[in-house]
């Protein structure tokens, strides 16, 4: 586990430093800004909750936003994501709104932030989404999603060096 810990830091590191690249344009930071949902409870309502797990194909509940992660965990799943090329995708900002930063945590049964949503599954954390990218396991789901994975394009490159 501190092997991931560590590879995720480096992650978080490299952007703070200024390597991350371009900042992902499409991801919207959702409605966790706006306060409560509509109907069925407030933000942190387990209705709430749902609509925004099943709003898009990727969601995550992260602490900031695509553009400006707030810890290195949050850094970390944005920087997966950006390596996979996938661009559009919600985030929402728990730090914006204490209901959802609670509901989140209640409706997946998981202790921290981040949380990844896939096709409204609960995928895990930055370690886990980590794991995923390390053993080619990310790939595959994205695919399920019918998002193709910019990594595979890249080995596509390489191969022909």
């Amino acid at each position: 586990m501190s092997g991931v810990v560590r590879t995720a830091w480096r992650l978080g590191a490299a952007a703070v430093r200024g390597r991350a690249g371009r900042h992902l344009s499409q991801a919207a930071t959702g409605g966790a800004e706006g306060g409560g949902a509509e109907g069925g409870g407030g933000s942190g309502s387990r209705e709430a909750v749902e609509r925004l797990v099943r709003e898009h194909p990727v969601v995550v509940f992260m602490k900031g936003s695509p553009a400006q992660p707030l810890c290195g965990f949050s850094n970390a799943v944005v920087q997966i994501l950006r390596l996979h090329g996938v661009e559009d995708y919600r985030a929402h900002d728990v730090l914006q709104d204490p209901d959802l930063r609670q509901g989140i945590k209640n409706y997946s049964n998981w202790p921290t932030i981040p949380q990844v949503y896939l096709n409204g599954e609960f995928v895990g954390g930055c370690d886990i989404l980590l794991q995923m990218h390390q053993n080619g396991d990310l790939v595959e789901e994205l695919k399920k999603l019918g998002i193709r994975s910019a990594l595979l394009d890249a080995e596509k490159d390489q191969d022909k060096k």
